[in-house]
């Protein structure tokens, strides 16, 4: 007997998710997205800054999503939205919102396409792009209770000034732990306190292979430059760590880590 259409969004968001294949991380971040749309289906501003964490989603019904006014409302929470969110972001989140619906179209639970007509945010060109995050947003940010990969990635990327994939190339015996910097035949970089405090605790005995790892066993496809010898698990891709940052971080991205002049203490 076929399971009847959910009544709920949040309740359609689930099956979509359960359905999609994901690994845990990637789901709430996908949910992130959807729960963000389901403020603007209910016209109302999505809660910034720390509240937003906090914030539940209105509860909506899925029929919602066929009514007129949905594409007016998607329309206006991008326009909102399109100021203080990096465009990266939000073509991630479109791109999610997407996804969603044309999966539950083709199950017939709804008929409309409320984001039909909704294009991609043009990037910033090259040198251009959201400001430097603040002293008081990175003191936020590494006061989040997060794992222990993602607390040395976001440090050092600010303490080096290195760009993201620099630092996702980083292998654990390009570091020279006791001077705080790279041996010269890896990409120059330099780190300060926090970065040398969370290092060993994260290499836990580690002696080759990527320094940031997945939180998966590789594929076997994966080359073995991409793998960690002891655990087995591949390089983080920069996608995913981009995702893990705008989850946690209200939308900022990455390379909003660089400091403009210099890292905080």
């Amino acid at each position: 007997m076929d399971t009847p259409p959910p009544v709920e969004y949040a309740v359609a968001v689930e099956r979509y998710l359960a359905a999609a294949g994901l690994g845990d991380g990637s789901r709430r971040v996908y949910r992130i997205a959807l729960d963000t749309w389901a403020w603007a289906l209910a016209d109302r501003p999505v809660p910034a800054g720390p509240a937003r964490r906090r914030a539940r989603p209105p509860v909506l019904p899925l029929a919602l999503l066929d009514h007129p006014s949905a594409a007016d409302r998607l329309r206006t929470a991008v326009d909102r939205r399109r100021a203080g969110t990096d465009p990266r972001t939000l073509n991630r989140e479109l791109s999610t919102l997407r996804a969603a619906l044309t999966w539950w179209r083709a199950r017939g639970w709804i008929r409309a396409d409320p984001a039909h007509g909704l294009r991609p945010l043009p990037l910033p060109a090259p040198g251009t792009g959201p400001a430097p995050l603040t002293a008081e947003q990175l003191r936020a940010l590494f006061a989040l209770r997060v794992p222990l990969r993602e607390q040395l990635l976001w440090r050092l990327l600010h303490e080096s000034g290195a760009p993201v994939e620099t630092v996702l190339a980083l292998d654990v015996d390009d570091l020279d732990l006791p001077h705080r910097r790279t041996h010269p035949t890896a990409p120059p970089l330099t780190w300060q306190a926090g970065t040398a405090r969370l290092l060993p605790l994260h290499l836990a005995g580690r002696t080759a292979g990527p320094l940031l790892l997945t939180d998966r066993r590789a594929p076997a496809t994966t080359p073995a430059a991409d793998r960690c010898p002891h655990t087995h698990r591949a390089r983080l891709s920069y996608r995913r760590a981009a995702e893990l940052f705008t989850a946690h971080a209200d939308g900022h991205t990455l390379r909003q880590l660089r400091p403009a002049r210099r890292p905080l203490p």
